[in-house]
This record gives structure tokens, C-alpha cells and sequence, in this order.
């Protein structure tokens, strides 16, 4: 069973997403979707000052099996990558919640709003369930 965390925000491409204490959005892969990529072997994010669009591509994962689009899950700006990544992009696989996180990005609107529109944990286990 996937590690579904009841504080994250979540889309439907599998990206989850959460109100940092700096007031930006941190985003990264579900467990879900490390799991079914298998070994990440490297990661392409967008450059900071990149404008998002939501759900719309941002970068690639590349795993040993194939080559993903990664979706914003919002509209805004790219504030901070995880430059760790570079050099270690079997994180995402370790830790996709923690040290395996992908991008910040600040809202181009009210960020609590733009969570909102995204799926709750239970959305995102009952979307997971009706596709296996």
C-alpha cells in the first residue's frame, strides 16, 4: 500500500504538494508514483523564476523503466529547487516526501486557494483504488 500522508494536497499525475512555513508550496512525487517508476536515475526541474501553469509539465523524472513529465500543481513561480537531486536523484525513492521533494513555488494567487482546488488524501486513495 502507497504511503498517502493526510496533510498533503495531491493531483491526479501523482504530485503531492504542501504550505511550507515560509509561506511557498513545496512539491514533489507521491510515494505511488516513485513506486510504479521504479529506480530514479535523474530528475530535470525548471530553472528558479520559471512561471508554472497548473497541471501543466514543469520538468522530467527519468527511472531505468521510462522518461516522465512532472505537472505543476499550480500556477506560480519557481522559488527553489532541491538542487540535492543533481547528484542524488535516488531521494525521491528514499524519501519522496522528505528529502526527495522536487520544487517550491509561490502562488501566483492566495496559496491556501490554490491547495484547495487540489485532492484531499481521501480523494487521492479513492483515485488510486477505482485505477488498480
Amino acid at each position: 500500500m502507497s504511503d498517502i500522508r493526510q496533510e498533503l494536497r495531491y493531483t491526479e499525475e501523482h504530485e503531492w504538494a504542501v504550505l511550507s512555513k515560509n509561506g511557498v508550496i513545496r512539491v514533489g512525487i507521491t510515494d505511488y508514483a516513485q513506486c510504479l517508476l521504479g529506480d530514479i536515475v535523474y530528475v530535470e526541474l525548471p530553472s528558479v523564476g520559471t512561471t508554472t501553469t497548473a497541471l501543466q509539465p514543469m520538468g522530467t523524472i527519468e527511472s531505468v523503466k521510462t522518461v516522465s513529465d512532472l505537472f505543476s500543481p499550480l500556477d506560480g513561480v519557481i522559488v527553489r529547487v532541491n538542487e540535492q537531486l543533481q547528484t542524488a536523484p535516488e531521494l525521491v525513492n528514499e524519501k519522496p516526501y522528505e528529502d526527495g521533494w522536487l520544487v517550491e513555488i509561490e502562488a501566483a494567487g492566495d496559496a491556501s486557494d490554490a491547495l484547495q482546488r487540489l485532492l484531499t488524501a481521501e480523494q487521492y486513495e479513492k483515485l488510486l483504488s477505482s485505477s488498480s
